[in-house]
């Protein structure tokens, strides 16, 4: 007879975790660990009744804070009408009311959209309709994807391939995964001129595997995970004149920098260039929902659709979730209506100020800003099981990685918490870093 355990409701919440939760990037058992009680604004609060000042919008996603009301209203309206249904032969307003906004907001030449749950599974889709692309042409050879170190593009295998290839698990699952090609990061730094020396590696891989490669993948401007690295625009402009020249798709990943996280709506206007392919998620419900969406020009999807497959070879059961996409279409709402380029320039001009200190610090290598992104960048990595309670006994939620102590706060913060944030972030360095 099976014995099933019975949960131990009477312990603590971390600790009934620890007893049957698996994390994200952490050990069966995670420590340290917080237990939320509720959030709201820019605040989380603590079943201890502590409250922390969040400087990482849940991972660069609650760009209008928690519990916005013209979210949460559209929600429930949409929760009395429709929770979801299946997108296969069946449709809804929702979905294609934001599939319509999605492409009149997004760059030219993007002519249909295909919704997801998640950021990886959107960059497994673009990365699907890039090889359907040259089988439908009948560039059957053309199976691998070029891009360059330092990326991040997800967890899932396709997207896991493409990350950087010594902080990207790769280790890990070699001989499992594809093999890409990869060039140097991106050496100009995104107030510095790109130069032909910083092409010059993308540029000699472009030409000896062009026969072979469906698509560049990089994303825009900023690398998020892989090390939170700004790069020039004309970088960015340069490699979509390269992917033309040799014949190749372009896809950005603006999983992270998409919805205004640079100070720009997209990461590619501020090189002013239009990709093949586009991947969104994070901010794309302003962290309510999960969803996720990859938008298409429409020589691929012409290409695909008169192909031999006639389909994309793809589909996630909630697709299309109406719930997720009437929570999109409301922060989409605020996004037009309300100054978040303002509030992003603010707070640039803040990190800027508050953040300059850390770099006379010994432990720090690099201090770098762009739009609501403040990055410290140490000599060594960090000691989590020190750094994040230091962090959560100074009353805010930074959650640092490898060498990266990082802030990408709410567009709605205001300059008293952002100062609490960067105050914290400075202190926490100097005592423990």
């Amino acid at each position: 007879m099976v014995q099933h355990r019975r949960p131990a409701q009477a312990l603590p919440l971390p600790e009934r975790d620890r007893r049957a939760v698996w994390h994200p990037y952490a050990p069966p058992e995670a420590d340290p660990l917080f237990a939320v009680e509720s959030a709201e604004g820019v605040r989380l609060r603590l079943t201890d009744g502590r409250e922390l000042i969040d400087g990482m919008s849940s991972w660069w996603a609650v760009i209008h804070g928690y519990r916005h009301p013209h979210i949460e209203a559209s929600v429930r309206a949409q929760l009395e009408r429709l929770p979801h249904v299946m997108f296969g032969g069946l449709t809804h307003e929702p979905a294609v009311a934001l599939c319509e906004r999605l492409l009149a907001l997004s760059p030219a030449g993007l002519e249909r959209v295909f919704l997801s749950d998640s950021g990886s599974v959107a960059v497994e889709i673009a990365i699907k309709l890039a090889l359907q692309y040259w089988q439908a042409r009948g560039a059957t050879r053309r199976r691998r994807l070029l891009t360059v170190r330092g990326g991040y593009h997800g967890d899932t295998f396709a997207a896991m391939s493409v990350c950087d290839p010594e902080t990207g698990m790769h280790h890990l699952f070699r001989g499992a995964l594809a093999e890409q090609v990869f060039a140097e990061r991106p050496a100009c730094r995104f107030e510095e001129p790109c130069e032909p020396r910083h092409t010059r590696d993308l540029e000699s891989k472009l030409e000896a595997h062009a026969g072979s490669l469906a698509a560049v993948i990089l994303e825009p401007i900023v690398q998020g995970a892989g090390g939170m690295w700004f790069y020039s625009p004309g970088y960015l402009k340069r490699v979509r004149e390269l992917c033309d020249e040799h014949d190749v798709l372009l896809i950005h990943d603006e999983i992270a920098t998409g919805f205004g996280r640079t100070g720009r709506l997209f990461a590619s206007e501020h090189a002013d260039v239009a990709p093949d392919v586009l991947c969104l998620g994070k901010a794309l419900t302003g962290g309510v929902m999960t969803l996720a969406a990859t938008l298409a020009s429409e020589r691929i999807c012409r290409a695909i659709a008169d192909s031999s497959a006639g389909a994309l070879m793809h589909g996630p059961t909630f697709m299309g979730n109406a719930l997720a996409c009437s929570a999109a279409l409301a922060s989409l709402d605020l996004l037009e209506r309300e100054p978040w380029q303002e509030r992003v320039s603010r707070i640039e001009a803040q990190l800027v100020r508050e953040l300059a200190p850390c770099a006379e610090l010994p432990a720090v290598a690099d201090v770098r800003v762009l739009g609501a992104i403040g990055v410290v960048e140490l000599h060594d990595p960090v000691d989590m099981k020190a750094i994040q309670p230091a962090f959560v006994d100074a009353g805010v939620w930074i959650r640092p990685f490898g060498r990266l102590v990082y802030t990408m706060p709410p567009y709605v913060i205001e300059g008293e918490d952002l100062a609490r944030v960067t105050g914290a972030m400075r202190d926490v360095i100097s005592r423990l870093a």
